[in-house]
């Protein structure tokens, strides 16, 4: 006998009966999911979600933000200019600034210095006068520089007083703020890495979309090309195409030299990673359905597949720069790169070889600390990034 207990109509309460009817968790209570759906929330907004809690990756995105746009106003924020010498305070350690002289506030001020050579252990050593306290001068004229290299300009936000020095991270062998010279540096180090990184995605995604999408010679073409230039060692290639650079060149060639060395020894792993995504996609109904259309390889591949690709670009990316940082840093300290009058992190790293002056005066070794903050900084962005824009990503 059929029951009918079990039809709709006659179940006291209808489909509702058997719908669960709880409300979905309250993802705010401690035993709630991480997120909820929310089915009028954007991609974008789920994605800066996903991204909001990597905590290193917002840190690295906020301190690679904040040192990216203050690249074009090192000049200002900085005392001293990257060249600028002050002969009497060769290897000078790093300087305090001081708010209260004598239990009395007076604002910023430094103290002075002198230093005198010390036969005994071959060294400089300074000394401060505690009893002259020397405010300092904010929005004052110094050294000339070109602001953005166009216009010629002399202010700077803040200057040591007539007389005495501001020295924060100490002076080099001749005498130049290593502070002044690591803000400055850092315009080369870190447009380096997004100059060679813009060659090596021009070439990786050109061949390797070829590659992906026509097959075939082109395909066998390319992945023999990738290989052979992935068998040879990384380093020793990049000192002997270095090492072809002319000498005589200008700091401005030199540099665009060494941006497009860098990205062309880049791409090979990009081009490999486009291919077998393109092998993929080139069997969809959306690009069967774009050939039968009419559309052109090119705008196919530029309208419809790049893309369905384009997160894993911008991560692949992302993570990409620090390697081409790293190969400046590495190609200036050996004294192939960037060559003085240049300022980089590389170029203030050569003075580093010397052991000796390492140990006597430990802060000419400073620049690295910038490199490992950014090499750091991008890698926790890159894996962030990665994470937030992966579709298929647990939350």
């Amino acid at each position: 006998m059929k029951d009918r207990s079990m039809e709709g109509g006659d179940v006291k309460g209808g489909w509702d009966h058997y719908v669960d009817s709880r409300p979905y968790p309250d993802p705010a209570a401690p035993d709630g999911p991480a997120t909820r759906f929310d089915p009028g929330a954007s991609t974008a907004r789920l994605m800066l979600r996903r991204f909001l809690r990597h905590r290193l990756a917002v840190l690295g995105a906020l301190f690679l933000g904040l040192s990216y746009l203050s690249l074009p106003f090192v000049d200002f924020l900085v005392p001293y200019g990257a060249n600028e010498r002050d002969v009497e305070h060769l290897y000078a350690p790093p300087q305090g600034i001081h708010l209260f002289h004598e239990g009395r506030f007076i604002g910023p001020f430094v103290y002075p210095t002198a230093g005198r050579p010390d036969l005994k252990d071959y060294r400089w050593r300074y000394e401060a006068d505690e009893s002259r306290p020397m405010p300092l001068e904010f929005f004052c004229p110094g050294a000339p520089y070109r602001f953005l290299g166009l216009v010629e300009m002399r202010m700077r936000l803040v200057c040591p007083p007539p007389g005495a020095t501001l020295h924060l991270l100490g002076t080099d062998r001749l005498g130049r703020d290593m502070l002044s010279r690591l803000a400055i540096g850092a315009q080369l180090s870190l447009t380096v890495g997004l100059l060679g990184i813009a060659v090596s995605f021009a070439i990786g995604v050109t061949l390797g979309g070829m590659a992906g999408y026509f097959g075939g010679w082109i395909d066998a073409g390319v992945q023999r090309l990738s290989e052979i230039l992935k068998s040879l060692p990384e380093l020793p290639l990049w000192l002997a195409l270095s090492a072809a650079v002319p000498a005589q060149w200008s700091p401005v060639t030199v540099f665009l030299c060494i941006s497009v060395i860098l990205g062309l020894l880049d791409w090979p792993s990009l081009a490999r990673a486009v291919r077998s995504r393109f092998l993929a996609l080139r069997e969809e109904d959306f690009v069967m359905a774009a050939e039968l259309m009419g559309a052109s390889p090119a705008r196919i591949i530029r309208r419809h597949l790049l893309p369905n690709f384009a997160s894993h670009l911008l991560a692949s990316a992302t993570l990409s720069i620090p390697a081409m940082i790293l190969g400046e840093t590495a190609l200036s300290f050996l004294g192939l790169g960037l060559r003085p009058p240049a300022t980089s992190w590389g170029v203030m790293l050569n003075d580093a070889q010397n052991l000796m002056a390492v140990e006597t005066y430990p802060w000419v070794s400073l620049p690295m600390l910038p490199v490992i903050l950014v090499v750091l900084s991008f890698n926790f962005f890159g894996d962030g990034l990665r994470d937030a824009l992966d579709p298929y990503h647990g939350d």
